[in-house]
Formats: structure tokens, C-alpha cells, sequence
């Protein structure tokens, strides 16, 4: 390690030695972003925002203002109706979390992605649960930044790549300026969003209040959600600012349980229960400093953590068990209550330089990244026998009581090489070096048994090329190595029956694509074919000890590939003075298999070689126009996602519990329309899933709970918002 920071130093100041002072040559301004109230069209990112290097890679830019789409309930296949093959998992429709992956991976609360807001890592323990459990209301975003997996160099090895919400600020014009968003719909919705903010000589600030309540579209089902943010700016010169921010969600869920196939059929409104809640409540504090050091060079710094809880309490058991009452005691069986305590810290430095070479000017960008994380993991608690939230135990012991500490290190750099004016070369290296140290106790579990230390040791290596063929037309292509550290729940043996290979790795693997985009008069286009090789996958299989005995053994069950190709195509009119006419079309056609590799089926271990992976549409299309005039807009989407398996051994019969089964594919309608009425004053009104289609799109293995997850019916949404 101590060789590789002496090596990657060195040759930071080799490059450098070659660099000529550009400073009279080069100025690095700030990035103008300017919003058409014409169209809505994904974009990609510029070659370099603020310390981050994106050229030649897969990158989408997703501004909210303009966005067709229901904000209050986060409707994913609205949000994301533009970028190729975004799958979304519908697993509640409050909008409490956002359930996205794409090419393949797993959506469950975009734990494929790096996630980011303002560059500040929200994942809630990268090594241990990389779930994305804080979640922050839209209508504080601005806009959405995204970045596919060729891009993981700069700032994570994850599969998916980078997702980053960028929040809205306050009005530098003036000192105080206001915005409320306040939305109502469909089973019960209210929501409403303050924020204040402006600017005095140096110091700047955004500050809001976020509160929302929804019945839900089942029986039982019910959410409660709020979300604080304070966010203090001090940029002394143009040069130097320091940012400093918290920010907050929480949300409480009740869960309306699984369903079978047959209860879904009969009523896929019904709920299996009425006493179980989730709720995770996240603080996101940092501080952010930005430093242009000369004209050519810029420098950014930063402190964050992921601070909280993950709690549960959940009567659970199969959707084929009901929850009734227990006829020897004449109350309910006592619920199983979870919590999760997250302890993340991040430091981040990261250093963009621009220079001369071969009279191009070329870019490098080079940083480092700590993070140390502790998750205290609670599990098998002995809950209440009652209906309400109630974390109360009343068995002070848990039947797990587990920590989860990972100190890691990452270093990385990054050079664009300008060959021509049209032609550029960008290579890079990430090397990932840490150590993840489990303790604790498991009451049905040997201590001595339990997996102690996990290494994390990866050299990663990416290489990235963009042509520009004409003004607004560019080839891009790239490929990146990544890699998965395995998850908590992964080394976790659920009985005395089950053991962890003390020898299991980290998944790994690469993304390549290759790309084609531009803009010719009235038509804009992306079209991309992309590869995803995903080894070391975990799973279960079984195995026998020396007396005969079967055993299930956690371990690295094989590989896959996928490859696909992902377009966007959209067109824009304008027919006549105040009108604009805009359709588009957004389709990925994906074949992700299973290329090597066995899983448990009983007692017996079964091939999976060239068996489909689970949860991954082989089709997603999504379909809209806009048709504008003047002030009023008119929006409408087809959304297709084709049928999916639940298990890696492609059951299609689904089982009794619902748990396992074929995903039947699905079509969704939605229609949006809003109206400016005047200068800070707009009204919008959303209504989804027109044709009222019942529909489910995964079935979980683990929460909420393995069956049939309804997704909402028809439902409709007005929002209005006012700025003053």
C-alpha cells in the first residue's frame, strides 16, 4: 500500500513536470446551466464539473424544472422515462425511496450506485448496506446528475456507477427569498414544502421544511414522512468558499404484507398485515470546501457522515401465515423488531488540473478517499404484541448483536489526453485498499464461527475515448473494472445449519459500451450498445460435513454478462409562434445470463449456467410526447417493462407464498399537464397508471417481505407552487 501511494505520487509529479504554466491561457469559470421552457432534453455532462472529469463516458443530466413528471410521489418511470433502461421497482408508492438500477443490477434502493447529493456520499455503509436509506424530497433537487459505470474511477468501484442530486439554492440577488410547494391526490395525499434562502455580502443560505402524509393505495397501508436541510455558504473570495450542511429524512411505513398469486388475483388491494412498520431515520452532515487555486488548477475537500437508524418491527412470516390472534394467549404473537445503526464517515480530497501537452490542453484529476464505517447491526429482537410503531423489547436480548467496522482507503487519478481538436484519450486507475472487521454475538451461532475479517485489496483500471465527428455529434466509448464488496446480510448465517466459506470475495467485474450522440436540426439522439461482466456473485449452496449432514454454505456461486443496447431518440417542433411539439422514445433491449455457477434447490445444487438473472427486464420502453403552447403543457407516457424471474433458477410457476414466480410484464399509461400562470406561480396535475393496471414489478427475497408487492392503481396528483 505504502509502495502504491509512493508510486501514484510520483507519477502525479511527472505529469505535472510536463505541464506548462497556462495560467495567462486558461480560465476556469463556473458551469452555466441553461433551461429551454421549450423541451425537455437529457443532456450529458460536460467534460469536467467542478473536480470530476466525465469525457468519453455514458452521462445523463435530468433537469427537474422542466421534467413532465409526479415530484410529490417520486414516480420513477416519470423521473427516469429518458435514460435507456433504467428499471424501477415499485415497492411502495409514497415515494419513500427511490428503487432504481439499470443494465442488469439489483434496484433495491439503488444500492448499485454510488449515491451522491452535492457530491456527498449518501450510501448508509457502503461496505456493509450501500442502500441509499436517506431520501431526500425532490422538490429541494434541482437537477440530476448520472453517470453509468464507466465513469466508477473518480468516485466509487460500484457496478451502476454514480447517481448525484444536485440541490436547488436560495436567490443570490436579494437577502431572503421563499418557495412553497404544497401537493394533495389520491389516497389521502398532503405534502408541503417551505425553503428560504438568499444572500448577504458573503454568506449565502438555503434552509426548508418538508412534511407529507398518504393513506396509500392498499388496505393498511400508510406513510408519514418529513425531511429538514440547513445549508450555510461562506465564500470569502471567488476563489475560496466553504459550504457547511445537515440535512434529515425520516419516514414511518406501514407495511401492508406480501400477497400470494391467488390473493392477488381475488384483490391485490387486501393487506396480510396491519402491525408492521419501517421507519429509517438518516442526518447527512458535511462540509464542503472549494479552492481555485490558480486559473488552471481547482481543489475540493470533503467532510460528510451518514448518521442513524434503520428500524423495523414486523410480524415476519410468509404471506401463506396470517397474522391473527394467538388463541392460548388471547393477544397477537409477539412482532420481530430490527434496527440498524449507521455510523459512516467520509473524507474526500480530490484536484483538477488543466495544461498544456502537444498544444492540446489536457486535464487531470487525482484525489484520495477514506471512509470508516461502523454498522451496529440488532436483529431478532422480541417485540409487542401490539398494532402500533414500538420499537420495545421485552427480551432485552437480541438474537444477533453484531458490529460491522470497515476502514477503507481509495486512491485515484484520472488524465485526459487531447490528441487532435476532435480526438481525446482518458485513462485512469482506482486502487481500493481496506479491511471490514465483524464482532459480536449470534444466540444460535458459535462465536468462534463467525467470519472475523474481510480484506478489500482492488487495482481497478478504466480507459475512456471521445471523437467528436462534427459540432453537435460525438462517439464515445470506454471500459472500466468494478467491484462489489460483499454486504452484511451476505456473511450473516441464518441458522446453525448455515456457514460462511471463510474464503468468499468481493464480486467483481467490468462495464465496456460504446456510443453514439448528437443533435441534427429538429432530432437528438443516444444510442449505445453496452457489456457488463458481474463474477464472484453470492449465493447459497449446499453441502455435507464429515457425519452425512446437509448444510447450507454461503458462498460465491458464479458469474454473469450482460449485453445490451440502450437509444433515446426524441424530436422537437415548434409548428407555429407559442407552440412546441416534442416526442420521444427511450428503449433498452438487455441479455443478462448467468454464464457459470450452481445454486442450492433443496438438498441438491443445480446448475444456473445460462439461466436468465433475476430481475432483469429483457425489454424497457418508455414512450411520451409534450405537446406546449404559451404557458399550458400537456405530457403523456407508455411505459413497457417485459417479464422478469424472481430466483436465478427461472421458476415460472410461482410458488405457494408468492415468493418465487415469474413477474408478469406490464404497461403503464400516465398523463402530466401544467400551467404557468404568472411569475412564481405554476400548477401542475399528474395522473398515473391511466388504464388502472394491476401490476407488481419484483418479487423481494428479503424486505418488505418475499411475495407479490401490488403496485399503485390509478391516482392522481395537483401540485401548485408559488415562489415569492
Amino acid at each position: 500500500m505504502k509502495r502504491f501511494v509512493f508510486i501514484t505520487g510520483f507519477l502525479i509529479l511527472v505529469m505535472a513536470s510536463f505541464a506548462q504554466d497556462t495560467t495567462s491561457k486558461i480560465h476556469t469559470l463556473d458551469s452555466v446551466m441553461i433551461t429551454s421552457l421549450a423541451q425537455h432534453r437529457i443532456r450529458p455532462l460536460p467534460v469536467t464539473v467542478g473536480t470530476f472529469l466525465f469525457s468519453g463516458k455514458k452521462s445523463e443530466l435530468i433537469e427537474l424544472s422542466a421534467l413532465p413528471a409526479d415530484i410529490a410521489n417520486k414516480t420513477g418511470r416519470q423521473l427516469f422515462s429518458k435514460i435507456p433502461g433504467m428499471f424501477v421497482y415499485d415497492m411502495d408508492g409514497a415515494g419513500n425511496q427511490i428503487n432504481i438500477a439499470s443494465r442488469g443490477l439489483d434496484p433495491h434502493r439503488g444500492w448499485e450506485f454510488n449515491n451522491r447529493k452535492d457530491g456527498i456520499v449518501t450510501n448508509s455503509d457502503m461496505y456493509g448496506y450501500p442502500a441509499s436509506h436517506y431520501s431526500m424530497p425532490l422538490e429541494s433537487i434541482s437537477r440530476i446528475e448520472l453517470v453509468r459505470g464507466t465513469g466508477s474511477l473518480q468516485y466509487g468501484a460500484q457496478f451502476g456507477g454514480m447517481i448525484n442530486y444536485i440541490s436547488k439554492l436560495g436567490d443570490t440577488t436579494r437577502p431572503f427569498s421563499f418557495e412553497n410547494i404544497s401537493s394533495t391526490g389520491s389516497y389521502g395525499l398532503v405534502s408541503t414544502y417551505n425553503a428560504a434562502g438568499g444572500k448577504s455580502g458573503a454568506f449565502s443560505y438555503y434552509v426548508y421544511d418538508y412534511r407529507k402524509a398518504r393513506k396509500g393505495f392498499r388496505d393498511m397501508e400508510e406513510s408519514r414522512s418529513s425531511a429538514q436541510s440547513v445549508s450555510l455558504l461562506y465564500a470569502p473570495t471567488a476563489k475560496l468558499s466553504v459550504r457547511a450542511e445537515w440535512s434529515r429524512s425520516m419516514y414511518v411505513y406501514r407495511i401492508p404484507g406480501p400477497l400470494t398469486d391467488a390473493m392477488f388475483a381475488v384483490n391485490p388491494r387486501q393487506a396480510t398485515r396491519k402491525r408492521n412498520y419501517y421507519s429509517p431515520d438518516i442526518h447527512v452532515p458535511s462540509i464542503t470546501l472549494n479552492w481555485q487555486l490558480s486559473p488552471a488548477t481547482r481543489m475540493q475537500f470533503i467532510s460528510s457522515a451518514v448518521l442513524g437508524r434503520r428500524n423495523s418491527v414486523l410480524f415476519d412470516k410468509p404471506s401463506t401465515v396470517m397474522d391473527t390472534i394467538n388463541a392460548a394467549t388471547g393477544l397477537y404473537n409477539n412482532r420481530q423488531v430490527d434496527i440498524d445503526r449507521f455510523n459512516s464517515y467520509t473524507y474526500e480530497a480530490r484536484l483538477l488540473h488543466q495544461y498544456q501537452m502537444m498544444h492540446h490542453e489536457t486535464v487531470l484529476v487525482a484525489g484520495i478517499q477514506y471512509m470508516q464505517n461502523d454498522l451496529h447491526r440488532t436483529q431478532l429482537g422480541k417485540g409487542s404484541t401490539g398494532d402500533d410503531y414500538d420499537l420495545t423489547l421485552v427480551d432485552p436480548v437480541w438474537g444477533r448483536d453484531l458490529h460491522f467496522k470497515t476502514k477503507n482507503i481509495a486512491l485515484f487519478a484520472e488524465n485526459k489526453f487531447q490528441f487532435t481538436k476532435k480526438l481525446s484519450l482518458t485513462t485512469g486507475v482506482r486502487v481500493e485498499a481496506g479491511r471490514t472487521n465483524m464482532s459480536g454475538t449470534i444466540v444460535y451461532y458459535p462465536e468462534n464461527q463467525i467470519p472475523v475479517t474481510i480484506h478489500h485489496r482492488f487495482p481497478l483500471f478504466g480507459l475512456n475515448i471521445l471523437y467528436k465527428w462534427k459540432k453537435e455529434c460525438e462517439w464515445y466509448a470506454g471500459l472500466s473494472q468494478s467491484y462489489r464488496p460483499m454486504l452484511f446480510k451476505d456473511i450473516i448465517p441464518g441458522s446453525l445449519f448455515e456457514k460462511v466459506d471463510p474464503d468468499i470475495q468481493d464480486a467483481k467485474g467490468y462495464n465496456a459500451e460504446l456510443g453514439f450522440r448528437g443533435r441534427w436540426k429538429w432530432l437528438s439522439w443516444d444510442v449505445n450498445g453496452f457489456l457488463l461482466q458481474y463474477n464472484n456473485r453470492f449465493g447459497t449452496l449446499v453441502q455435507t460435513d464429515n457425519a452425512g449432514t446437509f448444510y447450507t454454505y454461503r458462498t460465491n456461486i458464479g458469474n454473469s454478462f450482460t449485453k445490451g443496447i440502450e437509444a433515446l431518440l426524441q424530436a422537437d417542433w415548434t409548428p407555429a409562434p407559442k407552440w412546441m411539439i416534442s416526442v420521444f422514445s427511450s428503449t433498452a433491449l438487455a441479455d443478462a445470463r448467468y454464464t457459470s455457477g450452481e445454486i442450492k434447490s433443496g438438498n441438491n445444487n443445480i446448475s444456473i449456467k445460462g439461466k436468465k438473472v433475476e430481475s432483469a427486464p429483457s425489454v424497457i420502453s418508455r414512450s411520451g410526447f409534450t405537446i406546449r403552447y404559451y404557458r399550458l403543457s400537456i405530457s403523456g407516457l407508455c411505459s413497457y417493462t417485459s417479464a422478469t424471474y424472481a430466483d436465478p433458477l427461472n421458476t415460472a410457476l410461482p410458488s405457494a407464498s408468492g415468493s418465487v414466480g415469474l413477474v408478469p410484464a406490464y404497461s403503464i399509461l400516465d398523463l402530466n399537464a401544467g400551467i404557468h400562470i404568472m411569475r412564481g406561480l405554476d400548477v401542475r396535475l399528474s395522473m398515473n397508471n391511466l388504464a388502472d393496471k394491476r401490476y407488481f414489478t419484483k418479487r423481494p427475497a428479503f424486505y418488505p417481505g418475499p411475495g407479490v408487492w401490488t403496485s399503485d392503481g390509478r391516482n392522481c396528483t395537483a401540485t401548485v407552487s408559488i415562489k415569492l
